[in-house]
């Protein structure tokens, strides 16, 4: 079954956001991946982390109706060697949700869903609050990471 270019265009933007998240992490050692410029903000470890947890979530389970169990809690208190193990977990999830759209009918974003947490809500709004967050959390890592070099640079 072929994606409905609607569907393609939102996981596009998405999936291009968290690279882009991810990428920005290159270079880190794991102390730089795990610090946090202040006691209740999140690392870097936790922001990549997260973001994939809410996108897995959201696609996976909410959009394409699969069986998952998150642990939000948990994705809070990650910790990370390195860049490599966090850019594996998001290869994985890519071919993971990249395979599970596949099955999605086309006119499947204006099906209303429900969401635990937000109630009735269709694909469509679905996914741009999805959108939304990841280029969130892309701009917290940002400038968490120049926060990051800024320790080192004397």
């Amino acid at each position: 079954m072929d994606n409905s270019p609607e569907i393609d265009l939102y996981w596009d933007k998405i999936r291009n956001t968290v690279d882009d998240l991810v990428a920005c992490l290159e270079g880190l050692d794991s102390d730089s991946l795990n610090w946090k410029p202040l006691d209740d903000a999140n690392s870097l470890c936790v922001l990549a982390t997260h973001t994939m947890g809410n996108v897995r979530h959201n696609f996976l389970s909410i959009l394409c109706g699969e069986p998952i169990t998150r642990n939000r809690d948990s994705e809070f208190a990650a910790m990370g060697d390195s860049v490599a193990e966090i850019a594996a977990g998001w290869n994985d999830l890519q071919g993971q949700i990249s395979e599970a759209i596949q099955g999605l009918p086309l006119g499947d974003l204006d099906r209303v869903r429900d969401d635990p947490q937000r109630g009735k809500i269709t694909g469509r709004e679905l996914m741009v609050i999805v959108a939304s967050h990841a280029a969130e959390h892309y701009g917290q890592a940002q400038l968490t990471r120049d926060l990051a070099k800024s320790r080192h640079s004397g």
